[in-house]
């Protein structure tokens, strides 16, 4: 992991300290709350539906154990509403079905940063204190500038990998925080990255979408996509370069970015993001940028040029931990045996099935933790579940977890004689379900129970299906197929790029779900990224758990029977949507005539 420099840690600290001068003269009314809400924004503060929302930064979703167990101290110590607010927010929602909101939690986002829901801004400032003392912080969690870079969860790790994304990913977050440029951009901007044969990242659904590829000549560099991103219109990025060296990348991403601020729709949020331009430009706004790029290394003498030596520098702290060797002496003399093991405990077997991945070093793998269960919603994770994330990293991934963009956590230095111990560990904290991949292993956002945006809940429909498909069996025979729910057009689900995507729409003041099929954010068998179609009007909400098991049946009654076990994506591409498109009216039919 990176370590911060003691400018790094400065810096944080010195952030922090600002944040608590604004919150002190807000609070005394010596700062309006139009002059705060900027500066609160600035540092991850919104105020969503009921209370605050801080959105905590965790770049490339990397986390220590020491940064774990101050996000659990936070939930549990500060994630807590005032009296009155609680009362009230529960009395709302009661009224739409859900008995009790929680609290003390923290929420994985798609993005992977970290959430908090219930923080009384009374408080902001101690949480951001605790925060930059484990080199934390909110900045550029919100507002039209560069976001929080993402990566591929296993970098670093994969066997596939082409080179650690990680290096580039730190040195352009460092080069673009607090980026005068990148400050107020039309937009919020996102980046990601990634260096595996495998788009485990979701790339080319980005503002900009980088892959580490290597040429003909054997030299390292990067595919460069731009424009892509979900919301009211999503879009595949478009290919800018098929190849620029890695050397030249924060030239060039200055070139795209300058480009976009010169002719970025400013005056209509909705089309200000830069997929819109792309779109709308085309080849003029190619070879704007690459015009751009031209003079900023022809004539500014490429300022951003990344140097060898300052690379190394960054990559020092991306090696490989120091791992202790194991020996089958180590263990009895007699090396574990994971299929014996796996014979005696199924449900062993079945999780090595499906959480457990390879690892470049042949020891080693890389292992998910599912935080998808019942009466838990995707993405939360309870203060005592981080405590046991990092007593868990510690103990067996030397002091490491990653967040992945389908709100589960990694563990990628997991040693193959800690699979089993690791297991029963994950198990008894209810940790260990063997569902990666598969259907209840779904996305969802927040939706209605918390964001002023949304027009629709996520979390109950998301509960509704999962509760449907409890047996392992049943969802193994499904196989592998992605399930996202948004509760508003922001996408913040990806229901757009799930195979199955459900979204909230606002219909006479009341909640209804569109559903779309054959989206791919290009990992696994879905090989490209793309969009799924919507199929026939809303569904409410009642109807969506027949809608989706009227879909999953028609997929295994028409999927392919010559076995190669043809997922659901495939069969979808296959035979197209009209089958699926009927059986979720039929459905629909179904559920009316019941009530």
């Amino acid at each position: 992991m990176y370590q911060y420099t003691e400018f790094d840690k400065s810096f944080v600290r010195s952030r922090a300290a600002q944040f608590r001068d604004q919150v002190e003269r807000w609070q005394s009314g010596k700062l309006s709350e139009n002059d705060f809400r900027p500066l609160r924004l600035q540092n991850g503060w919104y105020v969503q539906r009921h209370a605050p929302m801080l959105r905590v930064a965790v770049p490339y979703g990397e986390l220590s154990s020491s940064q774990l167990r101050v996000l659990a101290r936070i939930a549990r110590e500060y994630d807590e509403p005032e009296a009155e607010v609680y009362r009230l927010a529960c009395e709302a929602q009661r009224k739409l079905g859900t008995l009790r909101l929680p609290t003390h939690y923290a929420h994985f986002t798609t993005r992977t940063n970290v959430q908090f829901n219930w923080i009384p801004l009374s408080k902001a400032a101690d949480v951001m204190d605790l925060l930059a003392s484990v080199d934390m912080h909110g900045i550029q969690t919100s507002g039209n500038c560069i976001r929080n870079i993402s990566c591929d969860e296993r970098a670093g790790v994969a066997p596939d990998e082409i080179a650690d994304p990680r290096p580039f990913a730190e040195i352009m977050r460092q080069w673009t925080t607090l980026h005068p440029e990148f400050a107020f951009l039309p937009r919020k901007f996102k980046i990601a990255i990634t260096g595996a044969a495998e788009d485990r990242a979701a790339t080319e659904w980005h503002d900009v979408g980088l892959r580490l590829i290597r040429n003909e000549a054997g030299e390292l560099g990067f595919r460069v996509t731009v424009g892509g991103g979900m919301g009211r219109t999503p879009m595949i990025g478009a290919v800018l370069r098929e190849f620029l060296p890695w050397q030249q990348i924060m030239n060039y991403i200055e070139a795209v970015v300058r480009v976009y601020n010169r002719y970025g729709r400013r005056d209509n949020k909705y089309k200000a993001r830069i997929k819109i331009l792309v779109k709308a430009e085309g080849q003029r706004y190619v070879d704007d940028v690459n015009e751009e790029f031209r003079q900023i290394v022809e004539f500014d003498g490429g300022p951003h040029t990344i140097a060898q030596a300052e690379l190394d520098r960054v990559s020092a702290s991306f090696v490989p931990p120091a791992l202790h060797k194991r020996t089958p002496a180590n263990v009895g003399g007699v090396r574990p045996d994971l299929h014996a093991q796996a014979e005696i405990h199924p449900r062993f077997g079945k999780w090595l099935e499906r959480n457990v991945a390879l690892h470049k070093d042949p020891q080693m793998r890389v292992v998910t933790l599912s935080f998808k269960r019942l009466l838990q919603a995707p993405g939360d994770a309870s203060a005592d579940q981080l405590d046991t994330v990092a007593e868990l990293a510690a103990r067996y991934s030397a002091g490491e977890a990653r967040v992945t963009h389908t709100q589960n956590v990694v563990l990628p230095w997991v040693h193959v004689d800690d699979l089993f111990p690791l297991w029963q560990a994950a198990s008894d904290a209810d940790l260990a379900s063997a569902n990666v991949h598969l259907l209840t292993d779904m996305i969802a956002c927040p939706g209605g129970d918390f964001c002023a945006l949304a027009n629709a809940r996520s979390i109950p429909v998301a509960q509704a299906i999962a509760e449907r498909y409890q047996d392992l069996d049943e969802l193994d025979d499904i196989g592998e197929i992605d399930l996202h729910i948004s509760g508003c057009i922001n996408s913040c689900g990806h229901h757009h790029s799930g195979h199955i995507g459900i979204l909230g729409v606002d219909k006479d003041g009341q909640e209804w779900y569109q559903v779309t099929l054959g989206g791919a954010d290009g990992e696994n068998s879905s090989g490209v990224a793309q969009p799924g179609k919507v199929i026939g009007p809303s569904f409410s909400a009642h109807e969506i758990p027949d809608v989706v098991e009227a879909i999953l049946s028609t997929y295994r009654d028409v999927r392919s029977a010559d076995g190669t076990r043809e997922t659901f994506i495939q069969t979808v591409r296959r035979v197209g949507l009209e089958p699926f498109k009927l059986a979720a009216n039929g459905a629909r039919c179904k559920t009316e005539v019941s009530l």
